[in-house]
């Protein structure tokens, strides 16, 4: 794609960048904020970098946050003996958005997944494992992706927190085996953690 300007090409190549933006949806992009107002542009840059420079993740479940402690987790009606483990940020926001969990997250930021070099402790089973020891959980929902990786990352935490007292379940097999949290439409997802299951169980298949 010829460019008649280096500046456009640069934001272009830039924006390109993005998962799921192309060469051609990028100059589209690039394009329309040139015939935007000056200001409206400055605010978006500002607004990133704002969200680059000073978001934070929350202390207790790696949700992001603008406070040390996240919303979720300093709401007073939650359920602070029900966690929901999760692989990433977005599937906070999917299950949020279904208003039928009312307990609180732990974000692992990943699944263990040796073929992308990702194990046990390149991501936050740690803080998980130790919430478990000191006595204040009373269940564990497994709602990672229903993947080989989501599997064996639910099944390595299992094995850390089985000796506790502590039941562990995992949301119903209403996500199709091999998809994403993130894309399961909001009543299946309610659903699947409506009706979630014993962890032991889904072993057996």
């Amino acid at each position: 794609m010829e460019y008649s300007s280096k500046l456009l090409e640069r934001a272009v190549n830039e924006m390109s960048q993005l998962p799921g933006i192309g060469k051609r949806t990028a100059l589209r992009l690039v394009l329309h904020m040139l015939r935007q107002p000056k200001e409206q542009t400055l605010m978006l840059s500002e607004a990133l970098q704002a969200v680059r420079n000073e978001v934070k993740f929350c202390k207790s479940c790696h949700n992001i946050s603008d406070q040390d402690l996240c919303e979720i987790c300093t709401t007073p009606n939650r359920d602070l003996g029900v966690i929901c483990v999760v692989e990433d940020i977005k599937d906070v926001m999917a299950i949020e958005n279904t208003s039928s969990f009312k307990g609180l997250y732990h974000v692992l930021g990943g699944k263990i997944s040796p073929m992308d070099g990702i194990g046990p402790h390149d991501l936050n089973i740690e803080s998980l494992v130790k919430k478990v020891k000191e006595g204040t959980i009373k269940e564990l929902i497994f709602a990672l992706s229903s993947t080989m990786e989501g599997d064996t990352t639910n099944f390595y935490i299992y094995k850390q927190i089985k000796e506790y007292e502590i039941l562990t379940s995992t949301i119903a097999r209403g996500i199709s085996v091999g998809d994403e949290l993130e894309y399961a439409d909001e009543i299946t997802l309610g659903r699947s953690i409506v009706n979630r299951i014993p962890f032991e169980n889904s072993l057996k298949h």
